[in-house]
């Protein structure tokens, strides 16, 4: 989330320009913990709070955090342009992944991809800090399974996209709106057999595309006149607009009023 946070920093640094917002990266895990040790006013995470920091949290401020939905995130599956495979299934998806998955090369999927001449493909991933590999885990492998050994554990979304768009044995995945002319988004179907949806904005507002999260801010209460106004400059017009700009998916009208959700619970388990 930190491109998103950084162009409504910017952008609301013209609205209230007594306000000075600092951006820091690093991954959900890192602002996560900046919330809880008071380095941080807000944590921008693309995952729910683990139970072991809503506890960590309860124990050191007295409270769970707040959470805000502030937008919708499709992670999309890029492969190469030469690659010709358009669309995959979420069973798929884990027999490539989990670490039992019996999908190590192209062919055993029916494809064969020009370039890629040892036909074994090479599975591109997040590091383990990332909420995105948190929730990609969860969602696709299942809790309790984790990743392949030899997958390729990147820093930033951008660097999944990279070098996904430079190897034509690569699949990885990443949010859409890192998309590239030198990569190709797979269709994804929820079941063979059922119709598979590329990842965009009205598929994930319809809830139509299978891998979409939202998108959290948390805040150790709500109750300051600052971040109040920040947030609700953020579910205004322009602040939604931003979300769409930076190539997210804006909060449905329809949604707008529970947005802002409340103290935490534990993580439930993905569907």
């Amino acid at each position: 989330m930190v491109n998103l946070a950084q162009s409504w920093a910017e952008e609301y640094g013209t609205v209230e320009p007594e306000t000075s917002i600092e951006v820091s990266g690093g991954g959900s895990g890192t602002g996560i913990a900046a919330l809880i040790n008071g380095t941080a006013d807000i944590a921008n995470s693309s995952r729910r709070l683990e139970p072991r920091e809503i506890a960590t949290a309860e124990r050191v401020l007295g409270r769970a955090p707040v959470l805000h939905v502030v937008g919708y995130d499709a992670l999309a599956i890029f492969v190469h342009p030469s690659n010709p495979l358009r669309e995959m299934t979420l069973d798929q998806l884990g027999q490539i992944y989990s670490e039992k998955g019996p999908v190590t090369h192209w062919g055993d999927l029916w494809v064969s991809v020009p370039g890629c001449s040892s036909d074994r493909m090479i599975l591109v991933s997040r590091q383990s800090n990332s909420g995105t590999y948190h929730y990609f885990r969860d969602a696709i492998l299942g809790r309790g399974r984790d990743f392949k050994l030899g997958t390729i554990d990147l820093h930033g979304s951008k660097d999944v996209v990279e070098l996904v768009g430079r190897t034509p044995c690569a699949i990885g995945y990443s949010g859409m709106g890192y998309a590239t002319s030198h990569v190709r988004m797979l269709a994804v179907a929820r079941r063979s057999g059922e119709t598979a949806y590329p990842p965009t904005v009205d598929h994930t507002q319809q809830g139509l595309y299978p891998i979409s999260r939202p998108l959290y801010m948390y805040t150790v209460g709500d109750g300051k006149p600052h971040l109040k106004r920040f947030f609700d400059w953020i579910y205004s017009e322009k602040g939604q607009h931003l979300v769409l700009a930076n190539g997210y998916v804006p909060i449905p009208e329809s949604e707008m009023q529970t947005a802002s959700v409340g103290a935490v619970a534990p993580a439930q388990q993905p569907e």
